[in-house]
């Protein structure tokens, strides 16, 4: 009876969560995908999916979104990882360490016009190559805003997703038993041995939780891709937000569609996020095995 009372208290706890969820989040879906397969005779058709897929834009575009989304999370991850060792290892005052969560205080956008400012052909990057001789014309200097590449994306991206990814790690290390780093090193064990033996077992779900969270936000993210993006490749928010807005009729299911499909996207990443993450815990729980 006890543990009835304590998991219906635990279910009541998720209730807000869950309804907002359902009634928002589920209902905005609901009529996304009710408008992407009704035809103006009133019945269903999956012709707009048929048509998305062959559309040789949208591949374009869904491939581009997928590379600057794995790409800015990965490594967001990778280098969110280094500098929260180098904080936590480094740095003991606590103050200091906050600095890092500046950017987190920026919106997107006000990044993204960093981006321009800084990185653009007439940025101050450039100016200041112009002025230390390195370039003859600001034209010489590297396209890495409004590129085919999504630089300027990935840069914007990795500004502001970074310290998010030290916002989640830094408490993992905060809460680590010490005593087990330094049994590693009292068998003999290298800082890459302690490393994997014992910080890799707390982050390693932190990880992919993260992980998870900054490629649905990247991938289905608007403003940024909208700011720093060209005219083609476009990414799938911008591109559906075209279709939806530019006054013809007949592509607001394209629209639709393409956002259905970059929400099942996300959900498949999430299911193989989450069944990776259970089998690694499985793993850590049976020795490594």
């Amino acid at each position: 009876m006890r543990l009835f009372k304590r998991t219906s208290g635990n279910v009541w706890g998720l209730f807000p969560a869950l309804f907002f969820i359902i009634v928002f989040v589920g209902y905005g879906l609901m009529m996304a995908l009710q408008g992407s397969i009704t035809t103006e005779e009133g019945g269903w058709s999956l012709e707009p999916y048929r048509l998305l897929l062959a559309e040789q834009g949208f591949r374009d575009s869904l491939v581009f979104s997928l590379r600057v989304t794995i790409l800015s999370t990965l490594i967001s991850l990778v280098v969110g990882l280094l500098l929260t060792r180098f904080l936590f290892y480094t740095i003991r005052v606590q103050h200091q360490r906050w600095l890092v969560w500046l950017p987190l205080l920026f919106p997107h956008f006000v990044a993204g016009y960093m981006v321009v400012l800084l990185f653009s052909q007439s940025g101050w990057f450039s100016s200041l190559a112009y002025q230390l001789g390195l370039i003859s014309d600001l034209a010489d200097f590297p396209i890495w805003t409004m590129d085919r590449h999504g630089i300027g994306i990935i840069l914007t991206y990795l500004w502001k997703e970074i310290p998010f990814v030290i916002l989640m790690l830094l408490p993992v290390y905060m809460q680590l038993d010490r005593r087990y780093v330094d049994v590693v090193h009292t068998l003999g064990g290298s800082r890459l041995a302690a490393f994997w033996t014992v910080e890799w077992r707390a982050l390693f779900p932190v990880l992919i939780e993260t992980g998870l969270i900054l490629f649905a936000f990247i991938f289905a993210a608007f403003e940024v891709p909208y700011l720093l993006g060209v005219t083609y490749p476009k990414m799938l928010p911008v591109l559906s937000y075209q279709w939806f807005f530019d006054g013809n009729w007949e592509e607001r299911p394209l629209a639709l569609a393409a956002m259905i499909l970059v929400t099942a996207v996300i959900l498949v990443i999430a299911l193989l996020a989450l069944a990776f993450m259970q089998r690694g815990r499985f793993r850590m729980t049976r020795g490594g095995e």
